[in-house]
């Protein structure tokens, strides 16, 4: 029955990822802790058994994502290219923060985001583009910002740098391209620190690789992987407003969830 969720949230997060830049993560974190709470899986390291899991299945929904937005020539690959080398330094920094927060208050910091994430996206509350891209230097500097971020809240960082990059002019569809292709070194450097930081965690459940639960990775990556590709074209497509409110509103249940 579990691996039948798994199934099913790695649809939702694959089409989430193509249509909106994002990793799914803000949905995946969530599920896989109500899962593993029903599973009685530890108090102490289910939050970051979510946060691990999730990373490691933005991976798999990043590649086709990126891959469908690249054969439509919108992913600016220069400005990939110097925030990735922020976000591999920001993304091991914010694995070793969020690994020192205990579990209870960890839900609650991701509680919080997700209402902000929801507040923004149910408004449609978008940085006016008023400066253009910053060079080398601050997008490396913006990547580990969103790396860090994003290694805590177990997100593919969309949600920081759709934001970010609009904000430097870049069109709404080249910045939800380069966001995805952003996710997948996120999601990497991430899922690996997460892995290394559980490795000698004595309360994990069998089939774990440090704080990455396998069953979940597996479930999630077969089907988000095939419906990334989906969510791309659609954002090609169609004018997701509808669905960013709703999908608002189901990130502002959940936070609310995670704060009481």
């Amino acid at each position: 029955m579990e691996f039948l969720l798994y199934l099913v949230l790695g649809a939702c997060a694959g089409v989430l990822a193509g249509l909106f830049g994002v990793g799914g993560g803000m949905i995946i974190v969530p599920v896989l802790v109500f899962s593993f709470t029903a599973q009685g899986f530890d108090s102490s390291i289910l939050t970051h058994l979510a946060v691990g899991t999730s990373l490691a299945t933005i991976i798999f929904t990043s590649i086709n994502s990126v891959r469908e937005h690249h054969r439509k020539g919108a992913v600016r690959w220069p400005i990939f290219a110097w925030m990735a080398v922020g976000i591999l330094l920001g993304a091991g920094l914010g694995s070793l923060t969020a690994a020192a927060i205990q579990g209870p208050m960890l839900q609650r910091i991701i509680g919080v985001f997700a209402i902000l994430v929801a507040l923004q996206m149910g408004l449609d509350l978008k940085p006016k583009a008023s400066r253009d891209v910053p060079g080398k230097p601050g997008l490396t500097l913006a990547g580990a910002v969103i790396g860090w971020a994003s290694a805590i809240f177990g997100i593919g960082g969309g949600s920081l740098t759709v934001p970010f990059l609009t904000w430097r002019s870049v069109p709404i569809q080249q910045a939800v391209a380069t966001s995805a292709a952003c996710g997948l070194p996120i999601a990497a450097a991430s899922a690996l620190s997460f892995m290394v930081l559980g490795w000698n965690e004595t309360h994990l459940p069998p089939w774990s690789l440090g704080f990455v639960y396998l069953p979940a990775l597996v479930g999630i990556a077969v089907t988000s992987m095939f419906f990334a590709r989906f969510g791309a074209r659609l954002a090609h497509r169609l004018s997701p407003r509808l669905l960013k409110r709703l999908f608002a509103l189901l990130l502002l249940v959940v936070g609310l969830n995670f704060l009481i």
